[in-house]
């Protein structure tokens, strides 16, 4: 498969870590996902319902980060990238990352992340 839907630097503010200071307050990440799908005869037909609609995903992926309260990065790009699986049986893989874009860490990072790739 060729076919892949790209999604880019998706910010969402959400609650996500183990420290005090994070279970508190939201903190700003940045979500990369890579739809694997056949888009073909979308493309052919410009057709919307022949392809994944990437503004569902999008919606899909904000609300599981924000409704999460995650511990671990982990986590929550493993449950991202199962309910997008799950939302679309035309999706033959996805890849998620996130990254926590203000690490509450004494070192100068400009982020730490977490990726995965699931498959059908």
């Amino acid at each position: 498969m060729k076919d892949v839907i790209e999604l880019r630097a998706l910010r969402v503010d959400a609650i996500v870590g183990v420290l005090d200071k994070e279970r508190r307050r939201a903190q700003p990440l940045a979500f990369d996902i890579d739809v694997h799908r056949s888009f073909r005869q979308a493309a052919k037909d410009d057709d919307l319902a022949k392809t994944t609609n990437y503004a569902d995903v999008l919606t899909l992926t904000a609300a599981i980060a924000i409704e999460g309260k995650f511990f671990l990065l982990e986590t929550l790009v493993t449950r991202v990238a199962e309910q997008i699986l799950r939302f679309d049986p035309h999706i033959k893989m996805v890849s998620v990352s996130v990254r926590k874009l203000q690490p509450p860490v004494p070192e100068d990072v400009a982020s730490v992340g977490a990726r995965t790739s699931l498959s059908r």
